[in-house]
C-alpha cells in the first residue's frame, strides 16, 4: 500500500453509514435534526444513544473503513474493551477520524473528525495526503455537548464547497456513544504519532487496537480524562508495517505515551493545567501506552511501552 493508493470517497462510505442510522434511528436511540440546512443525527447530546450507537458512531469517525467491537475484560481490569481493526489506516485513522478541525464560534464549540476534514484539507496533515474526494458531499462527527447552533453550520461550511451537502453526527464525551467512539481511536493516536516522528507512512499495513472502555462519567470534563487515560495508560497497539528492522529500533521507543514527561499523571490534572487547551499541552503524550510493530519483511516483533492500570483505576474511580 502506499499513500497515493488512498481509498476514494469516503465521504460517500460514510454518507451510507449515516442513512442507515437514519433509518434505525428509534432502535439506536438516536434523535434526527436539522440545523441551517445540515442534516444532524444526535448520538448522546439529548438522545440516549448506546453502545450499539457509539459502535456505530466510531464506524463513521473511520469513513466504514475499519471494524470497531466490544471484548469481555482481560483481567486487568472489570471493564470490556473497545477493539479497533482496519487494514486502510492512513484512510481511516488519518484522513478521516483524527480530531483535526478545533470548530469554534461564540456560541459553539467541538471537536471535529470524520472524513469531512477530507474535503476541506486546511489541516497541515493533509499536504502528505492525496485528494480522496469529490466534494458533493461532506460527514462530521463532533465532540460537543450542545447540538451545532447555525454559526457554527455556517462556519463548517465556508471550509466546504459551496454545493457541497453536510451531514454531522455529534455526542457529548459524557454518554455511551460519546466515550466509546473516543476510545476507539487507539490505532489513529499510534499513526499521529509516528507520523510527528517522521515514520514513514506508506510503510503501515494494517493497524489493531484494544483499550478499556471506562464507566461514562458524569460530566463531559471527567469524561474527556477517562477516555484519554483509556488510551494513554490502557490501550495496546498493535501495527503491521513493511520497513528495516532498524527504523522500528529508532523510532519505536519514543512512540508510545512513556516517552512523554507528562507520562504518570492523569490526563484531567493535564488538562486543567493546560486550562482545558488540548494543544497547549506535551503532543507527545497523545498516543497508546504499548505499542506493538509486525514487521512483515523481516518476520521480527518489537513491542515498546507499558500499561498502567493502577493510573486506570484511579480516573475510573474503580
Amino acid at each position: 500500500m502506499t499513500i497515493s493508493s488512498l481509498i476514494p470517497n469516503l465521504n460517500l462510505r460514510a454518507a451510507e453509514l449515516m442513512n442507515s442510522a437514519r433509518e434505525r434511528a428509534a432502535v439506536l436511540g438516536l434523535q434526527r435534526l436539522h440545523v441551517a440546512g445540515a442534516e444532524i443525527l444526535d448520538f448522546g447530546v439529548a438522545a440516549s444513544g448506546g453502545l450499539e450507537a457509539g459502535l456505530l458512531l466510531s464506524r463513521l469517525c473511520l469513513a466504514d473503513l475499519a471494524d470497531v467491537s466490544l471484548a469481555p475484560p482481560d483481567g486487568n481490569l472489570p471493564l470490556p474493551r473497545v477493539c479497533v481493526r482496519t487494514d486502510h489506516p492512513i484512510a481511516a485513522c488519518l484522513c478521516s477520524q483524527y480530531a483535526g478541525w478545533k470548530i469554534q464560534t461564540d456560541d459553539f464549540f467541538a471537536m471535529g473528525s470524520g472524513p469531512m476534514r477530507a474535503v476541506a484539507r486546511h489541516e497541515e496533515l493533509f499536504q502528505i495526503l492525496p485528494e480522496t474526494e469529490n466534494g458533493l458531499v461532506a460527514v462530521g462527527v463532533l465532540e460537543s455537548g450542545e447540538i451545532p447552533s447555525a454559526s457554527a453550520i455556517q462556519a463548517i461550511r465556508e471550509e466546504l464547497p459551496e454545493d457541497c451537502s453536510l451531514m454531522l453526527a455529534v455526542a457529548r464525551t459524557a454518554s455511551q456513544a460519546g466515550t466509546l467512539q473516543v476510545v476507539a481511536r487507539s490505532v489513529e493516536t499510534a499513526l499521529h504519532k509516528l507520523h510527528a516522528l517522521h515514520f514513514p507512512l506508506e510503510t503501515i499495513v494494517s493497524g489493531m487496537g484494544v483499550a478499556p472502555l471506562p464507566p461514562v462519567a458524569k460530566n463531559d470534563l471527567q469524561g474527556i480524562g477517562r477516555t484519554n487515560d483509556s488510551i494513554l495508560y490502557g490501550a495496546t497497539v498493535s501495527l503491521w508495517v513493511r520497513c528495516e528492522d532498524e527504523l522500528i529500533s529508532s523510532i519505536g521507543p519514543r512512540v508510545p505515551s512513556g516517552a512523554s514527561a507528562s507520562h504518570g499523571q492523569t490526563f484531567l490534572s493535564l488538562f486543567k493545567a493546560a486550562n482545558h487547551d488540548f494543544y497547549a499541552m506535551d503532543a507527545a503524550l497523545f498516543s497508546p501506552a504499548v505499542v506493538v510493530f509486525h514487521n512483515l519483511r523481516t518476520g521480527r516483533t518489537f513491542q515498546f511501552g507499558s500499561l498502567v492500570p493502577g493510573l486506570l483505576q484511579e480516573s475510573f474511580g474503580l
